[in-house]
């Protein structure tokens, strides 16, 4: 748990209610996590942000302590239903317009989010991730292989669950390993927290993946077609992985968000536990604009 913010369960969806830690008082601040952890990961920005914001932190729909209902059609766990979720909490706090800041799937989410709500989200920060239909196109080539769990969880029902729940501790173990270039960064006792909640949510982190190849691919290529642009103020932090996989990532976004801030960080993916105070500075530089 986030110290000295309260815990709640609360109902956004029918038989879908979501777990938030919730702190703070002033201009509210939603906070999504990624993969694969759970809303701790915000620990130290939220903390924060608490002095003068009212700062949510829930576990995304399928992850953490939040419910994870069967994915029985693709939308179940579509972004737009995620952001739906979203959108539902925050109101039912009393808050009909916010901030939102995701990091990583919780990113597409707050995307998504910002897309089909843009007079409900007031400023929008993204760390560490491209949209969904500009993640797809620049992943070519044998260096698209460090994104080889995206294909993997895009396959059918069956074979994606049964592999990575004969090993699961190893394969989200994977990533929290891979992707910090602080590994002190994440204690062990909030390591053993992202695992054990991946370990008992293995089916529903697949769905959000299997819905990233499909529905939300979709979305998005319509949103890009019908010329649909981001109206808010957007701020994005990444790696240089334009570097490495060879695109422009702020050119990509731009395209998307025409008053954008986009910073190139220098720590691992997990930024906000890495250089929570670099994360909590563009957030407030993002909140003045």
């Amino acid at each position: 748990m986030i110290p000295g913010f309260d815990y709640l369960r609360v109902p956004v969806a029918d038989g879908v209610s979501l777990n938030a830690a919730v702190a703070g008082s002033g201009s509210p601040v939603v906070l999504l996590h990624g993969f694969p952890q759970t809303h701790l990961m915000w620990r130290h920005v939220a903390a924060d942000l608490a002095a003068d914001h009212t700062v949510i932190c829930p576990d995304l729909r399928g992850y953490g302590d939040s419910d994870k209902p069967e994915a029985v059609s693709e939308d179940v766990y579509s972004k737009r239903t995620m952001a739906a979720d979203i959108v539902a909490l925050a109101r039912e706090l009393g808050h009909g317009r916010f901030a939102l800041a995701g990091h990583d799937r919780g990113a597409l989410v707050a995307f998504r989010a910002a897309m089909d709500h843009p007079s409900t989200i007031t400023h929008l920060a993204s760390l560490d991730v491209l949209p969904t239909a500009d993640m797809w196109e620049v992943m070519n080539g044998v260096a698209a292989a460090v994104g080889f769990h995206l294909y993997l969880m895009a396959q059918p029902p069956g074979l994606p669950e049964q592999m990575i729940a004969a090993s699961a501790d190893a394969f989200f173990g994977h990533f929290l390993d891979l992707w910090a270039n602080s590994p002190d960064a994440i204690p062990a006792d909030v390591r053993a927290a992202y695992l054990r909640a991946c370990r008992e949510a293995v089916p529903s982190i697949v769905a959000d993946y299997r819905a990233s190849a499909g529905i939300d691919n979709a979305h998005d290529l319509a949103d890009r077609a019908a010329g649909n642009r981001l109206r808010m103020p957007v701020a994005v932090l990444q790696q240089d992985w334009g570097a490495a996989l060879g695109f422009d990532a702020a050119g990509l976004w731009r395209a998307w968000a025409p008053d954008l801030e986009h910073t190139t960080v220098t720590c691992g993916h997990f930024m906000a536990e890495e250089s929570p105070a670099e994360v909590t500075k563009a957030l407030r530089a993002l909140l003045g604009r």
